[in-house]
């Protein structure tokens, strides 16, 4: 005789994580499961690539004047912040919905200690943000050639 046992709660244990999945999956995870807290209305994409001389992050920021971003290095953070301005709304126009984010954003990343943070530069163009960090002298690879 073989013994079954149930546990209904189990059920409910699983249909919770699978919930809690398709939440996180919509809207990312809680501020509270990974200690991040909250400190801007939206987040603009960014790609970040290593080249053989440098680094280059690249921000799509569209309605940003790049006068008004604010870029800054300390202890090997590198943060961007600024904020797109709401655009007033003539509602005799027929707008139907208005999906474009508005107000404060703010990014942080690590620098890598091959970063030169004295020479970082950058430049804004057709609502693109473009910062060039430069890898140091020393850190950059360098061919030795071996004699007979």
């Amino acid at each position: 005789m073989n013994l079954l046992v149930k546990r209904p709660w189990t059920l409910w244990n699983g249909a919770s994580s699978d919930f809690d999945k398709l939440f996180e999956g919509l809207f990312g995870k809680y501020p509270e499961d990974n200690g991040n807290v909250i400190t801007s209305s939206w987040s603009p994409a960014v790609d970040i690539k290593e080249e053989e001389t440098q680094y280059v992050v690249v921000a799509d920021i569209p309605g940003v004047d790049p006068s008004e971003i604010d870029i800054t290095t300390k202890d090997g953070v590198l943060t961007i912040k600024g904020e797109r301005v709401k655009e007033t709304r003539d509602e005799e126009k027929g707008y139907a919905r208005v999906e474009r984010a508005h107000g404060m954003f703010h990014r942080r990343f690590t620098l890598p200690e091959s970063a030169d943070v004295e020479k970082i530069s950058a430049k804004g163009m057709d609502g693109v943000l473009e910062v060039v960090i430069p890898k140091r002298e020393e850190s950059q690879p360098r061919r030795i050639t071996v004699s007979h």
